[in-house]
C-alpha cells in the first residue's frame, strides 16, 4: 500500500465525495480543456462499489471538538453514483442516515432520515447551501455537481507538495442553482482529483476551503483517506479519516432506497 500524506499545516473531504487512478485516455501533463478536465474528475473510476468507515472531528477555532463514527457506501451503476451513509456514534446522532441518487441526468435526489423522530426528509433546491448535520459541508457540497452546469477554464498549474497540478476555476452557468459564485480546483494531473479546492460567494476571497491531508493506493485506486473542509470566517473545520475501505465489494441496489434508509 502506498501512502501519500499533503498539507500537514492544513485541515481542510467530498467529496463526497469521491473523486483514482490517473486516466489512460490523457497521457500524463497533456493540458485537457477545462470542460475536457472537469469531466474526467467527474467520470473517475472510484470502483463499481465501495464501503468503508469514517471518524469524522467537528473542531471550532476554540474549544472542544467533537468526534463522530459513520459508514458510507456508494454504488456506480450505468454513470450514475448512489451514496448512503449512516452515523453509528455518538449516542445524539447514532442512526441518522443520508441517502444521494443520482438519475443519471445531472439531477440528484438527497433525504435525510432523522430516528428521534422516525422520519425521512427530502432535501430541496432550496435547502442545499444548508449545513449538513452541523458541519462545514452543505447539502450541496455532498452531491456531485453535472460538468455541464458551470463552465471550467485552466488558468494555470502549481504544485502542491511535489504534486503537480492544473489549477482549475469553475463558474455556475446563467440559471444553475449553487450558493458558490465560483470553485477553484488545484487537480492532481496524474491522479485527475482535486487536492484542494476553494469555494467563492461572491467575494474575492475564498469562505472556505477543501483539502486532501492523506492519499493512499487501496486497490489500485487512489483514496482520499484524510480530507477537510475549514470555514474561513469562522476557522471551524470538520475533518474526516477513513479507518477501513473496500472496493467492489458487490453492493446491491436494494440498500440505496428510502426504505431501506429508514431501516435502522
Amino acid at each position: 500500500m502506498h501512502i501519500h500524506t499533503l498539507f500537514p499545516k492544513y485541515f481542510l473531504v467530498c467529496a463526497t465525495l469521491l473523486w483514482g487512478f490517473a486516466n489512460p485516455a490523457l497521457p500524463a501533463h497533456a493540458q485537457p480543456s477545462g470542460q475536457e478536465l472537469a469531466q474526467l474528475v467527474h467520470d473517475r473510476y472510484v470502483g463499481d462499489d465501495s464501503v468503508s468507515r469514517q471518524i469524522m472531528e467537528l473542531a471550532p477555532a476554540s474549544g472542544q471538538k467533537r468526534v463522530r463514527q459513520l459508514n458510507i457506501s456508494v454504488l456506480e451503476k450505468n454513470g450514475a453514483r448512489s451514496t448512503l451513509l449512516r452515523f453509528i456514534s455518538p449516542a445524539d446522532i447514532q442512526g441518522t442516515g443520508f441517502l444521494a441518487v443520482e438519475d443519471g441526468q445531472g439531477e440528484t435526489t438527497q433525504f435525510l432520515y432523522l430516528p428521534a423522530l422516525n422520519r425521512t426528509r427530502r432535501i430541496v433546491a432550496g435547502q442545499k447551501s444548508r449545513s449538513f448535520v452541523n458541519t462545514d459541508f452543505t447539502y450541496e457540497d455532498m452531491e456531485r455537481r453535472p460538468v455541464d452546469d458551470s463552465e471550467h477554464i485552466i488558468v494555470g498549474d502549481e504544485s502542491l507538495n511535489s504534486v503537480r497540478c492544473w489549477i482549475m476555476e469553475s463558474r455556475p452557468k446563467s440559471g444553475s442553482n449553487s450558493q458558490y459564485t465560483m470553485v477553484r480546483s488545484w487537480v492532481a494531473q496524474d491522479m485527475l482529483l482535486p487536492l484542494r479546492v476553494e469555494f467563492f460567494a461572491g467575494g474575492e476571497t475564498p469562505t472556505k476551503r477543501y483539502a486532501v491531508l492523506q492519499l493512499e493506493n487501496i486497490q489500485n485506486i487512489w483514496t482520499e483517506t484524510k480530507v477537510a473542509m475549514e470555514d474561513l470566517s469562522s476557522g471551524h473545520k470538520t475533518t474526516l479519516e477513513t479507518t477501513d475501505i473496500q472496493y467492489n465489494t458487490g453492493l446491491s441496489d436494494s440498500i440505496f432506497t428510502q426504505q431501506a434508509l429508514e431501516r435502522w
